[in-house]
């Protein structure tokens, strides 16, 4: 079942699913702003952990808070003689977590994208692997290849031409995020997994206050997130890393060299 933020009338909200781990009265958090700002604070702390944990194990599948409104793709303009470009944030003001996949317009006339390929240009420059591709940086023409350096991307060749939105760049980023006046906002993941962002600020607050309940609140967010030491896979990471019921798991030989 999927859960909103706040539910006064139905009680059926995050914020009172909170309450009553919290053993709190009814209205504790909802009735009061300064404990809603709070709670919604540790919601989107909750939301960063649950983004690293799905990011994670989507696999071929990525995943994405359904909150959005568009794809995680940014276009935009190539420009001749532009080698770096920018990438902090996408359309929607979001940012950027990762540069999954890039590709550009061949030519200023170009309808179809062509996929270009990841470089470690600092690693090339360090270890001279190939002369011809360290030789290329700082030529001008149709890039075929990309370093990725802290925001942003650097092409080579540096571009020749301008196109219009002639780079695609594939992204994970930020999921939407609450404010404490949402109502029946929910997050954009599956409904199995909402009840874990009433669980998480439950459990800080559990322990800021030497609650009692601290353990048992603990055991449920651990069957959640899972638990590496005790060798706990958790439902989050369970549910993303088998999701891909259209994808045949292979075997694949891998080569051993001995010396």
């Amino acid at each position: 079942m999927s859960t909103q933020f706040n539910d006064s009338t139905t009680l059926k909200g995050l914020v009172q699913i909170y309450e009553r781990e919290i053993g709190a009265d009814i209205g504790f958090v909802s009735g009061n702003t300064n404990r809603l700002k709070e709670f919604c604070a540790a919601v989107n702390l909750a939301w960063d952990d649950y983004v690293y944990l799905a990011l994670n194990s989507s696999g071929r599948w990525q995943w994405d808070d359904s909150n959005h409104t568009d794809y995680p793709i940014i276009k935009t303009n190539l420009i001749s003689g532009q080698r770096d470009y920018t990438f902090t944030t996408d359309e929607g003001g979001n940012l950027v977590l990762d540069i999954l996949k890039v590709m550009v317009l061949p030519s200023a006339t170009s309808t179809e994208y062509d996929e270009i390929y990841p470089v470690d240009q600092q690693q090339i420059e360090a270890e001279e692997i190939d002369d011809d591709i360290a030789q290329e940086v700082g030529t001008q023409g149709t890039p075929d290849r990309y370093d990725k350096t802290a925001n942003g991307i650097f092409l080579d060749p540096t571009p020749n031409y301008n196109a219009t939105n002639g780079l695609k760049v594939f992204i994970n980023r930020e999921p939407s995020y609450f404010v404490y006046t949402d109502t029946t906002k929910k997050p954009g993941c599956p409904g199995i997994h909402h009840r874990y962002f009433a669980l998480k600020p439950a459990l800080d607050y559990a322990r800021r206050n030497n609650l009692s309940k601290y353990s048992l609140i603990r055991e449920e967010v651990v069957g959640f997130e899972g638990d590496e030491e005790r060798g706990v896979l958790g439902s989050i990471e369970r549910y993303f890393s088998r999701r891909e019921k259209d994808v045949r798991p292979l075997l694949q030989t891998e080569v051993l060299i001995y010396e």
